[in-house]
């Protein structure tokens, strides 16, 4: 008899990465050609960097035996480098992800117990396992430790 693990998905924009120091890195006329769609921005994903605390929430429960952690995050449509800097960003801040990442604008179609998520967003509010809304009025890293019991 084998213990199934428990799944658990990382969405990665304000849940694993700073979205916003990408955008503090923008110029101004690319702050004013974009106009509040800075996701579609080129090469703008791959210059965020990590919200440290959550990555290494990440990498410890990786190596708890009971849990098997992905990450399941969009990638813009109208930003072809989105796919590909989302990718290096995971080999560059987590590179134990390697092929862990799932980019889908279809969260819900993934099967798991927990997705970590900031929005309901690209079916995150429709994830047929437990949703724990991260960041402002959700949980924290700590909580989230606390949560997963994660020393």
């Amino acid at each position: 008899m084998t213990n199934k693990k428990v799944v658990v998905y990382f969405d990665m924009d304000n849940v694993l990465v700073n979205f916003q120091s990408g955008i503090d890195q923008l110029s101004d006329s690319q702050l004013k050609s974009y106009n509040n769609n800075y996701d579609e921005v080129p090469g703008i994903f791959r210059t965020m960097k990590p919200y440290d605390d959550m990555v290494d929430l990440f990498n410890d429960m990786s190596e708890d035996s009971r849990y098997d952690c992905y990450i399941l995050s969009t990638s813009p449509w109208n930003n072809p480098s989105a796919a590909s800097d989302k990718v290096a960003w995971v080999q560059k801040y987590i590179p134990k992800a390697y092929k862990k990442l799932i980019l889908s604008h279809n969260k819900h179609l993934n099967l798991g117990d927990f997705l970590i998520d900031d929005r309901t967003a690209n079916g995150a509010g429709d994830f047929s396992g437990k949703l724990l809304k991260y960041g402002n009025n959700g949980y924290s890293s700590v909580s989230l430790r606390k949560y997963f019991n994660i020393n």
